[in-house]
């Protein structure tokens, strides 16, 4: 870099980074722009054969820029508590399960166990986070849309900024209340599930409970098992990268996981 930058001629420099930026904000620019992007990066390098309608595409955006004020809205008007009530209930069921088929399953019982993620989980999170993002800084207005986008992205650039040297923030989510997702996340020890997957097939507070655990338990079990798979099972119940397994255990885990891994490319 050192060397490009002495050797590489101003005016290429120029060329290079108008090209980024105008590639960048392609998206957000007039229809020959954003038809152009389609094409080449959806359309030839991912096989994407249709641009979404231009709604659809500003729903994405307003989700990624301002999802939790989107989310404090969505979750007000299609998630009442009581569903949220439900949803909780279930994963601490789930997670009760779990811990009961690990104590009984041939691991190593001694209290070191208790440092397993099932049993030592952070309390689950549903539909929504406990504290609101704060959006006062990020300034939105009548004037021309990618400005607003670019605005945005330096909300959440100097959001980030602000982390720096300040104590680590459990609450906060990695995904945005309206997204019909879930997820487990190691370094936190937590599975969440937004309110954008609370509903149906997955789940239905109305509901009689087979349907709701043959559809969003399936999705809980699932975020759970990711605490012990080949990259979850390496942090401990506080989210740190450390061996926390008795030497036993681990031992037992491996066989297991190459056994798992031969037997399924056997029958593929």
């Amino acid at each position: 870099m050192n060397s490009l930058l002495a050797d590489v001629p101003l005016v290429e420099w120029k060329t290079y980074l108008l090209w980024h930026l105008i590639a960048s904000a392609a998206p957000s620019l007039s229809k020959p722009f954003v038809e152009e992007d389609f094409n080449f990066n959806q359309h030839i390098l991912q096989g994407t054969q249709e641009l979404l309608p231009r709604w659809k595409r500003c729903v994405v955006v307003t989700d990624r820029q301002l999802g939790f004020a989107l989310g404090q809205i969505y979750v007000k008007k299609q998630f009442p508590p009581e569903a949220k009530a439900r949803a909780q209930e279930m994963v601490h069921n789930l997670v009760v399960a779990l811990h009961d088929d690990i104590e009984t399953h041939g691991w190593d019982p001694r209290p070191r166990r208790r440092r397993w993620p099932s049993s030592t989980l952070s309390p689950p999170r549903s539909a929504n986070p406990d504290k609101w993002r704060d959006y006062s800084a990020y300034k939105v207005d009548r004037g021309a849309y990618v400005l607003k986008v670019f605005r945005g992205n330096t909300f959440e650039f100097n959001r980030d900024l602000t982390k720096i040297g300040q104590p680590l923030d459990r609450t906060e989510w990695g995904m945005t209340p309206p997204t019909v997702n879930a997820y487990y996340n190691s370094k936190m020890n937590e599975i969440v599930f937004p309110a954008g997957i609370l509903q149906p097939p997955f789940f239905d507070a109305q509901a009689d409970d087979a349907v709701n655990y043959g559809g969003i338990g399936a999705v809980i079990g699932h975020e759970m098992t990711h605490g012990f798979d080949d990259q979850g099972r390496k942090f401990d119940a506080q989210g740190n990268l450390t061996n926390w397994w008795t030497d036993s255990d681990l031992k037992n885990y491996n066989q297991r996981a190459e056994w798992w891994r031969s037997s399924s490319t056997t029958t593929r």
